[in-house]
């Protein structure tokens, strides 16, 4: 007998897991379908021996003492800013838009915090209240910054037109006044110094947890003996889709491994309006790796399908009526807990992820 079956082996799973093994000392099984922990968080090293995200990147970052003070139990970080070019006009510039980035595209010489805003101010349109994506970046940055960075990396990464995705999707793109080119700005910002699964194996490591991968749990449901379950998975395949299938994006990656050291002067470079592929990556300038050998990889975003792994949820009114048709159905069970990107069908980084399964945590389970 388990008193708790979790289902999903990523961040949220992973996290429950730990908390309920190891402060309740009560028994959990994990079971994933995929053939690995760490969810879309998992990395390994490819033939070349170079570290890779396998389900693209992630890089960690946060404010909050608390998320960070509980997963620095479990590795040792290496501290890492991350730093993004755009390829604009032939030209690569820093992302988010700053003072170096009007300089260098207008040949422009502002100089102070004052001089950038009152550009910014002098561009941008007057927009009260934006009432989508595209509205969002025009009343911050005018048509021409918007042209050159937004509009087609939005259409690239969403197929969706900015003016029908909901404003929230480019609001949280921040941009600059100063010459800050950190993509983040974070108290914290850094990489699990050995990778995000040896961290996962280190969560997971306890005689309480027992691990089931390759595994639908769909197919072990009734031959396992549990109290309580936690679901992380897809909320409208748990309800077999009753009311229809959630849209989402997902990833296709091309991974090319070069003789060279370097490739790239920053560990990405998105590419808004040349090629079909979003962005390139380059991991050895976020894990620090040292070797004559380089791994780069090249993401395309596309639409999900049934056999395609589900990264994105897209922000749309519709689709979040439908979500709530789930959700409305999912508060009416007792002795199951939802919680992660699929079940709330939200967009969350790893560190939110994190933030709410502890929260779910002290509040559902410990409570």
């Amino acid at each position: 007998m388990f008193d708790y079956l979790i289902v999903g082996a990523g961040f949220s799973g992973a996290v429950l897991a730990e908390r309920i093994a190891n402060e309740l000392n009560k028994k959990v099984i994990i079971v994933d379908k995929r053939n690995h922990i760490g969810g879309n968080a998992y990395d390994y090293y490819n033939e070349y021996g170079i570290l890779v995200h396998k389900y693209g990147p992630h890089w960690f970052h946060t404010n909050e003492k608390k998320v960070f003070d509980y997963l620095s139990q479990f590795t040792e970080w290496r501290y890492h800013y991350h730093i993004v070019k755009t390829y604009v006009d032939g030209s690569l510039l820093p992302i988010p838009i700053n003072m170096d980035t009007i300089n260098e595209l207008y040949g422009m010489n502002l100089t102070s915090p004052k001089e950038v805003q009152a550009y910014f101010d002098s561009v941008k349109l007057d927009i009260k209240v934006p009432q989508n994506s595209e509205e969002s970046v025009l009343s911050q940055v005018g048509e021409d910054l918007y042209n050159k960075f937004f509009k087609n990396y939005t259409l690239k990464q969403w197929e969706i037109h900015p003016k029908d995705l909901a404003a929230s999707v480019t609001a949280r793109i921040p941009t600059r006044v100063n010459r800050d080119n950190r993509y983040f700005t974070d108290k914290y910002q850094c990489m699990p110094k050995h990778g995000y699964t040896a961290m996962f194996n280190n969560i997971l490591n306890n005689p309480n947890i027992s691990i089931l991968l390759n595994t639908d749990y769909k197919n072990i449901i009734n031959e396992i003996p549990y109290k309580t379950m936690i679901y992380t998975g897809a909320i409208d395949s748990f309800f077999d889709y009753k009311f229809g299938k959630l849209p989402y994006r997902t990833l296709r990656f091309e991974h090319e491994t070069l003789e060279k050291t370097f490739v790239q002067p920053v560990q990405q470079i998105n590419y808004p309006n040349d090629y079909d592929f979003t962005r390139i990556v380059e991991w050895k300038h976020a894990t620090g790796q040292q070797s004559n050998m380089t791994t780069i990889t090249r993401e395309f975003s596309e639409l999900a399908t049934d056999s395609s792994e589900k990264y994105y949820p897209i922000p749309r009114e519709d689709n979040q009526r439908l979500f709530e048709k789930y959700r409305d159905e999912a508060d009416k069970l007792e002795s199951v807990i939802f919680c992660g990107r699929l079940a709330d069908y939200k967009y969350y980084n790893m560190d939110q992820v994190v933030a709410r399964a502890l929260m779910i945590f002290d509040k559902k389970i410990k409570a």
